[in-house]
């Protein structure tokens, strides 16, 4: 048995199996080892016994991250989520994402970026991929290493509820998600990880609802954030929420007696999302909780479930957390910001290209035009590859 330092620059991917063993090129036959990632273009390697008919299995490969993402059993306990509405739980998992050379430099600091999730994420969905594509965390991780985007630490935020999700917005009908994102968890990284603490260092980057908390929190707490990235998110809600309104009376008329609480229990009677108006329901209901509950936490829905029809006081509550047009009521933090990316797919089913569209004509209403914008061609699915983008363009804003 041995143990020593191998160099693999030019190795990007490894057999492995199920033991986490893997075989070196060069190595003799039947030789394997285990190993641990230094993240600096080194592995420690140690030779371990093995079967001589140790088998491993075809197409399975371990992917070097140049970075780490190291933490992933960090869980906070948040004050604020105890006795939330849902009974969600208060215990919440983290991931921290550490860029090449952070502990060869021990006295380095680091922007930072949270990364926040789309409706209905939670934060092991990360894992995920699309066929033939890498994730996000490994997506970023080949930019950071191969010196695409100045190193930043990513902090992979967890905001889900057992309705979908919380619009990173504190509300009696979900929690005080918000509250816990800015006064619990950004405190937090900064305490346990070297980061640079200044607003003008940190930024916040989402798509859809995530897209959407990183367009609002921003211009709620300007003394934290500094810089955004929203991708296809949630933006002038006559169009991307209103469309569905009138689909959503009718699953209602026809499966469930005009009832969401009949909904709800047929719902979760059954694996999820597996009737067609499951979306638009839980959507709806959702967004209700969010924008329009009363303060002991009853869900208020601004329109009528059995005629569709609008109630004018309830979509008002709606239509102030609306991104487009918070932005004239926050100008000032807005024009604070050092980074905002904008991008949508230009055939988005629920038309948030045009959100984007209306977000990004609202900044230049109040002068903000130094701002990065796209409408490429993909619909609101599947556009992991552009996050990439977005990390370099606030990496490189919030670096000094």
């Amino acid at each position: 048995m041995g143990r020593r330092v191998w160099e693999i620059p030019n190795v990007k991917t490894l057999t492995v199996d199920a033991a986490r063993r893997i075989r070196i090129p060069d190595a003799k036959p039947h030789q394997v080892f285990s190993y641990e990632n230094h993240g600096d273009g080194t592995i420690t390697l140690t030779e371990v016994k093995a079967e001589r008919k140790v088998r491993f299995p075809k197409g399975s490969l371990v992917k070097y991250f140049s970075g780490k993402l190291g933490r992933e059993r960090d869980e906070l306990e948040s004050e604020l989520l105890k006795g939330n509405r849902l009974h969600d739980p208060s215990q919440r998992p983290l991931w921290v994402y550490l860029p090449p050379g952070y502990d060869a430099e021990p006295q380095r600091r680091y922007p930072s970026i949270y990364v926040i999730q789309g409706l209905t994420g939670q934060i092991d969905m990360w894992r995920n991929r699309n066929p033939f594509r890498r994730n996000f965390p490994e997506l970023a991780d080949a930019q950071f290493g191969a010196g695409g985007a100045p190193p930043c630490i990513l902090i992979y935020v967890d905001c889900w509820t057992s309705i979908g999700g919380s619009q990173y917005l504190d509300s009696p009908g979900t929690g005080k998600y918000h509250s816990y994102l800015c006064n619990e968890i950004v405190p937090w990284v900064d305490g346990h990880y070297r980061t640079l603490s200044e607003a003008r260092h940190r930024g916040i980057m989402g798509k859809s609802s995530g897209g959407y908390g990183a367009m609002v929190t921003p211009m709620l707490r300007p003394d934290l954030f500094g810089g955004l990235a929203t991708h296809a998110g949630d933006a002038l809600f006559e169009l991307s929420y209103a469309n569905a309104f009138g689909k959503s009376v009718r699953t209602l008329r026809d499966k469930y007696k005009s009832s969401f609480e009949e909904f709800w229990q047929d719902f979760r009677s059954r694996p999820a999302l597996s009737k067609e108006g499951d979306g638009e329901l839980l959507n709806d209901w959702c967004m209700a909780a969010c924008y329009s509950a009363d303060e002991d936490g009853t869900v208020r829905l601004p329109y009528d479930t059995t005629t569709g029809q609008m109630i004018p006081e309830i979509w008002e509550r709606w239509l102030r957390w609306d991104p487009v047009r918070m932005v004239p009521g926050h100008a000032d933090a807005l024009r604070k910001m050092r980074a905002i990316y904008i991008d949508a797919g230009k055939r988005d089913q629920y038309f948030l290209d045009l959100g984007a569209e209306g977000f990004r004509r609202a900044l230049a209403a109040i002068g903000v035009t130094d701002v990065f914008f796209e409408l490429f061609d993909a619909t609101h699915d599947a556009i992991e590859y552009r996050y990439p983008i977005a990390v370099k363009y606030l990496a490189e804003r919030l670096t000094p």
